[in-house]
């Protein structure tokens, strides 16, 4: 370290990183869906996968703080194995005092919870994928003031994210300009997207230190991002003056999608980010028939960036979309919300229910018949609405 680099002690002792955080307050519920009753019995939709080991799975849910059995996680350049007495973040770059941190060092600092729903970019894109997302309260200190106390110079534009897992990637194969080269995974942000105060250096999950496989000892948290936003193994932070244009930000997790201009059609690439608008019928259930009709109720789940949610509906095969009553508890604004509908009494047969989700700019989830949807040619952001199949007929 130079002269100039920030030491250890200064930022265990600083007060500025200390200053205006508090604690979040946190709900710790142990239910999910707090109106179905006990003696509702559970419907399985038709023609669906029973979710596998390692994933989701909605119709057995039965906490708002998803358990580690259900938990997904999603590697690019394998599992790396990162001695937590060895460990070191780096914060280096156009910084003017460049730092290297412990993991005790980071776990002195301020301690702060953060909740959030974390998604896969692609979850959703069939029915085998459909339980990749998990609910998390995340415990780290944030990143926003470490990075002020580095001094972050005017000229940086990005903060570039560099995991500890590596691997080699190979340009223009097949050419005479084909080469190969070994890279560490990467994301960016732009600085002033790093400097919100949401985003976390996280090294706890519910209470536990993070599994390796999840990213331990220390992983990034973008509340409001899909999940390749939240770097895993994060081993140095680089404030950089020109775009980071690795792998996982420009050629690969980027949308295509067409987007109409008048009478043409002209596709456009972006780089996936922020989660979408998104709601899912997470499970129904029904009662005993009542002069030949069933009870039926259904329970689901809604989730975005952070926007507010202002409503969600359920709509029975052809019918009329329904209001449905999102729970007032628990609630943080990044996380999932859970909601539910008693949809009376239905005929004793087959039946489609479908949710869809307006945030409060007036954004509807669309359908998949819908042009975001429909000329999307990616398996990213697949937040579509998605219809559930049920049979009735069976008692």
């Amino acid at each position: 370290m130079t002269d100039a680099s920030l030491s250890r002690r200064d930022i265990l002792r600083s007060g500025t990183i200390a200053a205006g955080l508090g604690w979040l307050g946190f709900l710790d519920p142990t239910f999910t869906f707090a109106a179905q009753g006990d003696d509702e019995e559970l419907v399985p939709f038709l023609n669906m996968p029973r979710s596998r080991p390692g994933i989701l799975d909605w119709e057995t849910l039965d906490s708002w703080l998803t358990p580690d059995d259900q938990v997904f996680s999603v590697s690019h350049y394998g599992n790396p194995k990162v001695d937590p007495d060895e460990y070191r973040l780096e914060i280096t770059g156009l910084v003017d005092r460049p730092v290297s941190l412990t993991l005790d060092d980071i776990r002195a600092m301020p301690k702060v919870d953060q909740l959030m729903t974390l998604e896969c970019a692609g979850n959703g894109a069939s029915k085998g994928f459909m339980g990749a997302i998990y609910n998390s309260r995340w415990t780290g200190t944030p990143l926003a003031p470490l990075l002020k106390e580095c001094g972050v110079k005017d000229e940086a534009i990005e903060a570039v994210f560099i995991g500890t897992d590596r691997k080699e990637e190979t340009l223009r194969k097949g050419t005479k300009r084909e080469t190969t080269f070994e890279v560490p995974f990467g994301r960016s942000l732009p600085v002033e997207d790093a400097m919100q105060p949401e985003l976390l250096l996280a090294y706890e999950r519910n209470g536990e230190p993070i599994r390796p496989e999840n990213g331990a000892p220390l992983r990034l948290i973008v509340p409001g991002c899909y999940g390749i936003a939240n770097v895993k193994w994060l081993k140095r932070i680089e404030l950089r003056d020109r775009r980071y244009m690795g792998r996982y930000m420009a050629r690969d997790y980027v949308t295509v999608r067409a987007e109409r201009r008048g009478d043409e059609v002209e596709f456009v690439e972006t780089s996936v980010l922020k989660m979408n608008l998104k709601s899912i019928v997470a499970r129904v259930t029904r009662l005993p028939a009542v002069d030949g009709m069933v009870p039926v109720k259904a329970y689901g789940a809604v989730w975005n960036d952070g926007t507010p949610i202002e409503r969600v509906e359920v709509r029975v095969d052809d019918g009329e979309w329904q209001p449905a009553t999102i729970d007032a508890e628990p609630y943080s604004k990044y996380c999932w919300r859970f909601f539910s509908i008693d949809l009376g009494k239905l005929s004793p047969e087959k039946h489609t229910l479908v949710s869809r989700a307006i945030d409060a700019d007036g954004r509807i989830q669309p359908t998949a018949e819908d042009d975001e949807i429909a000329l999307k040619r990616t398996y990213w952001e697949a937040y579509q609405q998605w219809p559930r199949e049920i049979d009735l007929s069976e008692a």
